[in-house]
């Protein structure tokens, strides 16, 4: 018969009855694969970070010391280039602009499209359209964009909403190049822009200001030119254009073939103060009704003679970086709102409960409650938006044209642009890569100190 041996276990091992611990001959087994196999893993994956990232960072700094030659050792002169030269002092202060705006607007944005999907119906529909542009490289949407920006509003959708809002406001009726003849016989001059009849205005009499200077086929579909019959103590005339397409026409005078100039504006000026103002009819005429006894004169005002409202010139050198930073938004708004929402929705809902049945307002339950309990989301959007912005390159290489390209210069295109671009100065061009790296390096520090804070 087998004794069965008592006894009590102890971190040396069994204890025998006796009171003398029994050898402990078996090692703890390990868990998961051995350490060689993890090693095998990861070579591959450590070769090529070292060829294309390391190798690259130690080589570049190598660079930077050198002059575009790469033979004389310059030391710290392409560094101090970077911040004498205007060119590149542009791209700086861009990059600043860039930091400052692009990411605030983006996790802002983000932010309240989070908030806002939890409420309405439909909210996957509308996060998967936010979320779109994310699918479209930023080549695209740059080619896109320079479209979008297009000075002409028949192509670019930014000036053509502009253009439509500003007319349904304001007309845009306008004769841009019209004026009367410059001779002494001419019954309207130009005085400051506007064009003024010669004749003083008399009641029952027709006041006669005929222009020139616009194509006749501009005004194809518009009505004849109709010769003005003010009735008794009406002051009335007629503006058309005095040219007969194909020639002939008497001149000063309207003829049957010659276009009026509809919704030109015309005012009644006396005592150099206006004191009526109407607008031409269709065949050019026009009347004063009911105007105190005087002396006037017919002046039709310079605005009749300006161009169009064409909207703004987003590609030009005032517009065209916050044009670009609108481009980047569109592209990164819906990437901020996905990962807000998520944090969203790990927020107790009992929180945000509690606040509303102590009263609390929509507006403080989304200041006191929703955003501190979201900081640490929306910090790391933020910062993942800064070291994006940082790092531009293809959207303002697409949007900008080449003309205000410097004027929209950031750092990695302006490294791209000396080192390749027809610069020819590998050195400069290497000293802002790593000028670059020296900026991204502090945000990526705090993201990944973030990221380990929060497994914790």
């Amino acid at each position: 018969m087998i004794k069965r041996l008592t006894g009590r276990r102890t971190p040396g091992g069994v204890q025998a009855a006796g009171g003398s611990p029994a050898p402990n001959t078996t090692a703890p087994a390990r868990l998961g694969p051995s350490p060689m196999l993890a090693v095998v893993f990861l070579l591959p994956a450590c070769l090529f970070l070292g060829v294309w990232v390391v190798y690259p960072i130690i080589y570049s700094i190598y660079r930077s010391l050198y002059d575009a030659s790469g033979e004389r050792f310059v030391g710290l002169g392409n560094y101090i280039t970077i911040f004498t030269d205007p060119s590149t002092l542009t791209t700086i202060r861009n990059n600043i602009i860039w930091v400052v705006v692009a990411p605030l607007v983006v996790t802002t944005l983000g932010l309240i499209f989070a908030v806002l999907t939890e409420r309405i119906r439909w909210a996957t529909a509308f996060k998967l359209v936010l979320f779109m542009p994310m699918a479209v490289s930023l080549l695209a949407a740059g080619v896109i964009f320079r479209l979008v920006y297009e000075q002409d509003p028949d192509k670019g959708v930014a000036n053509a909403i502009l253009t439509t809002i500003h007319d349904t406001f304001s007309s845009s009726q306008g004769y841009p190049g019209a004026r009367p003849r410059e001779n002494d016989l001419a019954p309207a001059v130009v005085d400051d822009g506007a064009v003024v009849a010669k004749q003083p205005a008399e009641p029952g009499k027709p006041v006669l200001i005929p222009l020139v200077g616009l194509p006749p086929a501009s005004l194809e579909g518009a009505a004849a030119a109709k010769a003005a019959t003010p009735g008794p103590g009406e002051i009335g005339g007629t503006v058309w254009l005095d040219v007969v397409h194909g020639g002939g026409g008497t001149v000063n005078q309207v003829d049957a073939e010659e276009k009026g100039l509809a919704g030109i504006t015309v005012e009644a000026v006396s005592d150099g103060v206006v004191k009526a103002t109407t607008e031409t009819a269709a065949d050019g005429t026009f009347t004063f009704t009911g105007l105190p006894p005087g002396a006037y004169q017919i002046r039709l005002p310079k605005s009749n003679f300006e161009e169009p409202f064409n909207g703004l010139a987003w590609l030009g050198p005032t517009l065209i970086t916050p044009a670009i930073i609108g481009a980047y938004v569109w592209v990164w708004a819906g990437f901020a709102m996905v990962l807000i929402a998520a944090g969203l929705s790990a927020i107790p809902r009992d929180a945000l409960e509690a606040a509303r049945i102590d009263g609390a307002t929509e507006w403080q339950v989304f200041r006191r409650i929703t955003v501190p309990l979201l900081a640490p989301v929306l910090l790391v959007v933020f910062v993942t938006m800064i070291i994006n912005v940082l790092k531009v390159f293809d959207l303002v290489f697409i949007i900008a044209p080449g003309s205000v390209q410097p004027q929209a210069n950031v750092i990695a295109l302006e490294m791209w642009r000396v080192s390749f671009g027809g610069g020819g100065n590998q050195g400069l061009g290497s000293a802002l890569a790593v000028f670059l790296l020296v900026l991204v390096i502090p945000f990526m520090i705090f993201n990944i100190r973030r990221f380990r804070r929060d497994e914790r």
